[in-house]
């Protein structure tokens, strides 16, 4: 079987892959949820969902530094990246050790694609087909729940000294946008760092759990310069996990919307 990653590699399996070292959270977490999680031989520290998994798994390091000789004492079958969450670096180190596949999201139906190749890739057609369909009604839910809500104009953080944001290009700008939330800054890429005292013309600031982990005291210091915002705390992992964990993020935007008012 032949298929090409989602950053245009081509990649060849004569057999399904048995052995599988995740690199990325939420990818480790979709493959647990197709029903794959006694394949899995190698996570990173980051890797906390199921929780258990920490206990089960060998931990091969961080998302961005990774233990070479733990990864190659395992002689995993494949190795799954993203363009994001790891470097250049690691991809290349990791093409030398075993097949590496690497996703590159930005929006849920990226999130699709990578759910029809880990069945291809994994033979577990019918659960990544059960999971996109189920997915897709949440989806189609929520876009009748958030279709008259009027569009509220907000700052993501993402980080503290130095202030940083998520723009433009992202796959939390994306979910922003399904939230019927305005970034402010949208007209930034990726995850520029920000001047605070200029953020002009917003409404609320959301502050993410991750990978920052903003607290109420947080809360508290901005509303010095801004006593007029609206000020919350997210879950990160709602905004910026894609896979699986999208069929919880629905029922959590909900909630977030009354919030918002």
């Amino acid at each position: 079987m032949k298929l090409i990653d989602q950053i245009g590699t081509v990649i060849e399996f004569k057999d399904i892959p048995k052995r599988i070292i995740s690199l990325v959270p939420s990818q480790t977490e979709l493959l647990v949820d197709l029903g794959l999680e006694k394949s899995i031989v190698g996570i990173t520290k980051f890797c906390i969902h199921p929780s258990h998994l920490k206990e089960d798994k060998t931990i091969v390091g961080g998302t961005k530094n990774i233990n070479i000789d733990k990864i190659k004492a395992l002689k995993p079958d494949i190795i799954l990246c993203n363009k994001e969450e790891n470097t250049k670096e690691i991809v290349e180190i990791c093409k030398n050790i075993a097949t590496t596949h690497v996703s590159d999201i930005y929006t849920i139906k990226d999130t699709f694609k990578i759910i029809n190749q880990y069945g291809n890739i994994f033979n577990c057609y019918d659960k990544s087909f059960e999971l996109e369909n189920n997915l897709k009604n949440k989806l189609n839910d929520f876009h009748k729940f958030i279709k008259d809500k009027e569009a509220v104009r907000v700052a993501y953080f993402i980080w503290k000294n130095p202030w940083m944001v998520a723009a433009n290009s992202t796959f939390i700008n994306h979910i922003l946008q399904l939230n019927n939330l305005e970034n402010v800054y949208n007209n930034k890429e990726r995850y520029p760092e920000v001047d605070i005292l200029t953020l002009k013309n917003v409404e609320v600031i959301l502050l993410s759990s991750e990978p920052f982990p903003f607290k109420e005291n947080h809360i508290k210091e901005l509303e010095i310069n801004f006593p007029n915002t609206k000020i919350l705390l997210v879950d990160g992992e709602m905004f910026s996990w894609y896979g699986s964990r999208l069929l919880k993020a629905f029922d959590y935007f909900k909630n977030l919307q009354k919030l918002l008012g």
